[in-house]
């Protein structure tokens, strides 16, 4: 496995980070395709027997259980300062006033409910998962530097949001003496680019760590255009992300790999990994051929005749992921 720094911080993080949002219980709100738990543990345990020490879930995926699945396993099966654990706050686990947001009360009522369901005293890396329009951002990074201050989070981060936002959190972050956001977690695959655009040269300027979400595009990279997955029958959040335009960017990543004897998750995932911006993907694995691939991709190198034939079929989209 290769470690690398997460953005300008001391922290060595390996250059695939396991998203947990496959695990949880389907019974607490998880969706119809996230693993059990005994599969959950089994997957983590591979992840971390070939040398992953990053892992990414949140407050809400499936109701809390990714939280406690995640927790029982990285207790069981490693060292906890030697893994990076990373979780988030914003999407309500259920309904009531002051339940989700960014608020004060929010972050401090989450912070340690994750903490509970993770079985830790700290998590290493705290993120904000989207940008809260009801709440100051002044009162939001207030809040989390307290976190940090009071020892429950080491680093924090921030997700999907538009640029002159992330720029102004951190401006005020400085201004002001709080700790700064070290990562951006944003939508980036070879079917959405957009964040070339200012996300990532904001990034690679301010020495943030970028761990992109969907770096598969939700599996689309993976298959034919007209094939679907048990998620995707049920993802109908995926659909606003894509678009029909995006086939012949799967035709070529399908060319690609063929030519190469890979698999198209090699290929896309390799394209990801290539970029100098980006820390560590999120990779989701629901079957071990997934993770497989993930941890096989970090030694595909693409030519630049391969890249310029992925990159080619591109065309611009809305902008999306910025918002659920």
């Amino acid at each position: 496995m290769q470690y690398v720094k997460l953005g300008s911080t001391g922290l060595d993080v390996s250059r695939l980070c396991v998203g947990c949002m496959s695990f949880g219980d389907r019974a607490r709100g998880g969706h119809q395709w996230v693993l059990d738990e005994e599969a959950s543990r089994a997957m983590i345990k591979r992840a971390l027997e070939a040398g992953v020490n990053f892992f990414d879930t949140a407050n809400s995926y499936s109701g809390g259980s990714s939280e406690e699945i995640t927790g029982r396993a990285l207790r069981d099966f490693a060292r906890r300062d030697e893994i990076v654990l990373a979780t988030k706050v914003y999407f309500p686990a259920r309904r009531g006033p002051n339940i989700g947001g960014l608020s004060r009360k929010a972050i401090f009522t989450e912070i340690d409910n994750s903490l509970r369901r993770l079985g830790t005293d700290y998590v290493d890396l705290y993120q904000i998962h989207r940008w809260d329009p009801a709440t100051p951002i002044e009162e939001t990074l207030e809040a989390l530097h307290d976190v940090v201050k009071a020892g429950k989070a080491r680093y924090i981060g921030a997700s999907s949001m538009f640029a002159w936002q992330f720029t102004k959190a951190l401006y005020l972050a400085r201004a002001h003496g709080w700790t700064r956001f070290a990562t951006m977690q944003n939508h980036y695959n070879l079917l959405y680019r957009e964040e070339e655009r200012e996300m990532l040269p904001l990034c690679a300027d301010q020495g943030i760590g970028v761990i992109p979400w969907s770096p598969l595009a939700r599996g689309r990279l993976t298959r034919d255009w007209e094939e679907s997955s048990e998620r995707a029958a049920s993802d109908r959040y995926a659909s606003a992300l894509y678009h029909d335009g995006d086939r012949r960017i799967v035709e070529a990543v399908a060319a690609v790999a063929q030519r190469r004897g890979l698999t198209r998750a090699q290929v896309a995932l390799a394209w990801v990994s290539r970029n100098p911006v980006v820390t560590a993907p999120i990779v989701g694995a629901t079957k071990p051929q997934h993770l497989e691939d993930a941890l096989a991709s970090l030694s595909v190198e693409l030519t630049p005749e391969e890249v310029a034939e992925l990159e080619v079929p591109y065309a611009p989209h809305e902008v999306s992921g910025i918002s659920v």
